[in-house]
């Protein structure tokens, strides 16, 4: 536990975890001591990782909560393939000519509210997170029909989902990762 006293200066050198108090090595974090007797190294190691930390080119899961004109909004959940929560709430936003690589002429053909979407992260300033869903195994995993609010499901034509009860016909920016 943090603030434990695990030996006193004279027997170990305090390494990573640790730290030396008056001649007492407490330790810093929560985790396991370990003993280097070949080196006289006392540290603790944590069993958990640190927390996800959003970055440039990562790819993320996220919600559409807002669609405008020219941009989505999109509540970022998770960081593809990193276990760990993330450290801080974000909120990103994909631009209409992030969307895809054709022209697109309006964002609503691209995405809905309460689309689960997967969406690349290619600029942070600040708390403003700029997304894009140009690749093809980004954009919506799952939708709704805007109709019925059941869940839809792939058809033949690209970038077309269809409803499973009412079987509305929508277009939508389609993974190819989309869970039928």
């Amino acid at each position: 536990m943090p603030g434990d006293k695990l030996a006193i200066i004279e027997q170990f050198i305090p390494g990573n975890g640790t730290y030396n108090d008056n001649g007492t090595i407490k330790s810093a974090v929560l985790g396991n001591v370990d003993f280097n007797c070949k080196n006289k190294t006392l540290s603790v190691k944590t069993k958990s990782s640190e927390p996800a930390i959003l970055k440039k080119g990562d790819n993320i899961y996220g919600q559409i909560i807002d669609v405008k004109t020219q941009r989505a909004t999109v509540k970022i959940e998770k960081i593809v393939n990193n276990t760990r929560s993330l450290a801080l709430p974000y909120t990103g936003s994909i631009h209409i000519s992030k969307v895809k690589n054709e022209y697109l002429d309006n964002i609503t053909d691209a995405f809905r509210i309460g689309d689960i979407i997967k969406a690349e992260v290619v600029k942070i300033n600040r708390d403003n997170v700029d997304l894009s869903t140009n690749s093809s195994n980004c954009g919506v995993l799952k939708a709704m029909c805007t109709r019925c609010r059941s869940y839809m499901h792939t058809t033949n034509k690209t970038n077309e989902l269809q409803c499973n009860i009412c079987n509305k016909k929508e277009k939508r920016k389609v993974s190819n990762e989309y869970v039928n």
